[in-house]
């Protein structure tokens, strides 16, 4: 509440607006609020105690159903935010928006549209300062949501969930076992454009993840692992197993042996379909489904922003900061710029005329004022140098009246 400390200007201003005690009942709102952030933290006591915080908020990731095509981007973006944050090792890590779109593979829109719709409101990112010039924004990862709340839609319960034999009912989130996917699988393989949109896309990715953390699935038991719709997993499935990647023994679905290291069908004992196109790689498949060179794309466009902004950025520091004017009484008044071009005497010449240092002669384009400041006389004043002069005194002389 102090008026000196700028940390309690939103206080003050409160205070200001509506009264003390609603300022004292704002700070102990935030209080508590603190107090509850902090007693809900784990405390890190070391490095092995920071490895294994990630290590469980990996677990918890895996296991939590990641439904619907904004569910699966989500995850991919929250994967990419664990990348950094393994290599920062903490969940407090910097990462710009640029950065985490192209870890994850998608769009920097499609980045923001998962920042906003399902990982901020869970509970899974926070970002705690937003990045400035050539600095990335500062994230915390968060433990998502406290409890599982039922979904308000009643488009969620859909006849795509299997149905569960003891309920003798269609699943619903409630009932659901939870997913099983491997995580690293995906955090490996989202950025390569095999996974870009319109290529094997999201599906197929949360389809290995889940085949890879448990191998050999029917289709329901996928419907589950991998919070893939039904109808979705057979056409997942069915493009997998067309680029070699997947074989079907019976009503069980496995990944063909090879398959993660970027070879599909190159076992001799994986059997799949006749019109089955073995794989020779994540870039052939990426050319087959017409998505190959989109990261590059992404790069190239992320490049160009970034020197872009870099440039308006220097272009804007070399311009004079606008004239700050503040309304008091009705008349606006010019707040006079820091301005720290005061000349030494020996340039100083006879009625305010400024000696240049190179030549030694008057140089007729630049005066001094009263306050031994440079003034620029150019073409452009109307001004005579005793007006502006005047004028700055003016400012002067009002600016600490007020």
């Amino acid at each position: 509440m102090h008026p000196d400390h700028e940390g309690g200007r939103h206080t003050q201003n409160i205070a200001l607006r509506s009264g003390q005690a609603r300022a004292l009942a704002y700070i102990r709102r935030v209080w508590d609020s603190a107090c509850a952030t902090v007693s809900s933290t784990a405390e890190v006591e070391s490095r092995q105690h920071l490895h294994e915080s990630l290590a469980a908020l990996r677990d918890r990731i895996e296991v939590t159903p990641w439904r619907g095509k904004r569910g699966r981007t989500a995850l991919r973006v929250l994967r990419a935010h664990l990348n950094f944050a393994q290599t920062a090792g903490g969940r407090l890590h910097a990462a710009s928006e640029r950065q985490a779109a192209e870890e994850a593979g998608i769009s920097r829109q499609t980045l923001r549209n998962a920042y906003e719709t399902v990982l901020k409101p869970g509970g899974w990112l926070r970002r705690l300062r937003v990045g400035q010039g050539r600095e990335g924004s500062t994230w915390y990862l968060g433990n998502g949501p406290a409890t599982a709340t039922r979904p308000p839609s009643s488009r969620r319960q859909t006849t795509q969930f299997p149905p569960d034999p003891a309920l003798e009912e269609w699943s619903t989130p409630e009932t659901a076992m939870s997913a099983d996917v491997d995580s690293a699988v995906i955090g490996h393989l989202m950025a390569h454009d095999a996974f870009a949109h319109r290529g094997l896309g999201s599906s197929a990715l949360m389809v290995i993840g889940a085949l890879h953390a448990r191998p050999g699935q029917t289709v329901s038991e996928l419907v589950i692992t991998s919070s893939v719709s039904r109808a979705t997993t057979y056409r997942a499935l069915g493009r997998l197993a067309h680029h070699g990647l997947v074989r079907r023994v019976g009503e069980v679905w496995l990944l063909v042996p090879g398959a993660l290291e970027g070879f599909g069908n190159s076992h001799p004992e994986a059997v799949t379909e006749a019109q089955a196109v073995p794989a020779q790689g994540w870039d052939l498949i990426a050319d087959q489904c017409g998505t190959a060179g989109t990261a590059a794309s992404r790069r190239a466009l992320h490049a160009a922003e970034r020197a872009a902004y870099r440039e308006a950025l220097e272009l804007l520091s070399e311009h004079r900061a606008k004239a700050l004017v503040v309304v008091r009484e009705g008349r606006q008044l010019v707040v006079p710029a820091l301005r720290p071009d005061e000349i030494p005497p020996p340039w100083r010449g006879p009625g305010g005329v400024v000696l240049s240092p190179a030549t030694g002669r008057v140089d007729p384009v630049w005066r001094v004022a009263s306050d031994g400041r440079l003034i620029l006389i150019t073409s452009y004043d109307q001004r005579s140098y005793d007006e502006l002069a005047a004028a700055h005194t003016e400012a002067l002389r009002e600016w600490e009246s007020v």
